[in-house]
C-alpha cells in the first residue's frame, strides 16, 4: 500500500528530496522510470462533441421489418400441415398392416401385388407395403386363403410352420397345435419342424403332435369359403372351437369330452344344424342357455 503512494507521489512530484532519493534507490525505479518516459510522449485528441453529434443525426434510421399476423398464422399452418403429410406417409408406408377377421366375420383384401386374400372368422395377418417387393412375408394367425397374382411370390408364417408359395392358390390354417395346408392350384412349399414337401394341385397335409396326415381333395376352393366347415379327423374340442368361431358364440361340454375324430362338413349358416351334427355324431344333447351360449350334456 505504501509503495503505492510513494509511486502516486512522484508522479505529481510532490516528493521532498530525501523522499525522492530514497525512492530512487528502489529496485523498481528505473522501471518506473521508462514507464514515465513513455507516457509523456503520447497524447489524447481532443474530444470533438459537435462533430460525433452530426455523425449519429446523419445515419438513416433503418424501419424494422414487420409481419403480419396472418402471414405469421399461415406459416404455422402449412408447417403443420407438412408435419401432419409426413406422419401419414409414414404411418402408411412403413408401419405393419394387419388385417383382423372377428369371431362371426370374414375379410377379403388385396397384398400390394394384387395377389387376393379372404381371412376365415377369428384370424389375423400381418404385413408390411414397405419393400414388399423385397421382403414379402406374412404373419398368420388362424385361417386364410390366398389367391396369388400370376407370377407373384411370397411366404405365410405361422407359429407351427411356414408355407413358400409358388404361385397358386390354397389355404393355411394354424390353430392350436393343427397345421393345415391344402393347395387348389400350382405349388406350395411347406415346411413344418424339420420336415419340407411340396404340395402340388389337389393335395392337402396336416400336421398335429407330430403326425403327418395327407389327403387328397377334388374342390377349387375352401369349402368355409361357401358356408361349410371341412374336418378331417380332428376331436371334438376342435370341432366346438371352430364352431364358436363362426358363429361367436360359448360352447361348453358338461362330460368328458369323447375321444372319437370326426371327418365330415359342417355348416356355417345355420348354428342348429351344426349343433345337431355335433350331438349326433358323439351322443350329446345340446342345450342352449341364451343365444350366444350352449351347453352339450350327455344323453
Amino acid at each position: 500500500m505504501e509503495k503505492n503512494y510513494n509511486l502516486a507521489k512522484w508522479l505529481n512530484n510532490d516528493m521532498t528530496d530525501e523522499e525522492l532519493s530514497e525512492f530512487k534507490a528502489s529496485p523498481d525505479f528505473e522501471e518506473y522510470e521508462k514507464i514515465k518516459n513513455y507516457t509523456s510522449h503520447l497524447k489524447v485528441t481532443d474530444f470533438d462533441e459537435e462533430k460525433v453529434l452530426k455523425n449519429i443525426l446523419s445515419h438513416k434510421k433503418t424501419t424494422p421489418k414487420v409481419i403480419p399476423l396472418y402471414k405469421n398464422w399461415m406459416f404455422r399452418v402449412a408447417a403443420m400441415l407438412v408435419i401432419a403429410l409426413g406422419i401419414t406417409f409414414t404411418v402408411q408406408n412403413f408401419s405393419t398392416e394387419t388385417q383382423y377377421a372377428s369371431n362371426g366375420e370374414r375379410t377379403a383384401f388385396s397384398l400390394p401385388d394384387n395377389s387376393e386374400v379372404v381371412l376365415n372368422a377369428g384370424s389375423k395377418i400381418e404385413y408390411k407395403k414397405w419393400n414388399w417387393n423385397n421382403h414379402r412375408n406374412l404373419e398368420l394367425k388362424g385361417e386364410a386363403y390366398f389367391k396369388v397374382a400370376k407370377g407373384k411370390k411370397f411366404e405365410v408364417e405361422t407359429n407351427l410352420g411356414k408355407v413358400a408359395v409358388l404361385g397358386t392358390q390354397f389355404n393355411v390354417k394354424a390353430r392350436k397345435n393343427r397345421f393345415d395346408i391344402t393347395c387348389f392350384e400350382g405349388r406350395v412349399k411347406v415346411n413344418y419342424k424339420d420336415k419340407e414337401i411340396i404340395l402340388t394341385h389337389g393335395q392337402s397335409v396336416a400336421f398335429q403332435n407330430g403326425s403327418q396326415i395327407n389327403t387328397a381333395v377334388d374342390v377349387q376352393k375352401p369349402e368355409w369359403l361357401e358356408n361349410q366347415i371341412a374336418f378331417n379327423k380332428e376331436n371334438l374340442r376342435n370341432i366346438l372351437d371352430e364352431i364358436q368361431r363362426q358363429y361367436n358364440v360359448t360352447i361348453d361340454v358338461e362330460e368328458e369330452s369323447p375321444n372319437e375324430l370326426f371327418t365330415g362338413k359342417i355348416p356355417t349358416d345355420n348354428l342348429d344344424v351344426a349343433l345337431q351334427i355335433v350331438a349326433t355324431t358323439y351322443h350329446l344333447e345340446p342345450k342352449k342357455i341364451n343365444s350366444n351360449q350352449i351347453i352339450f350334456e350327455g344323453k
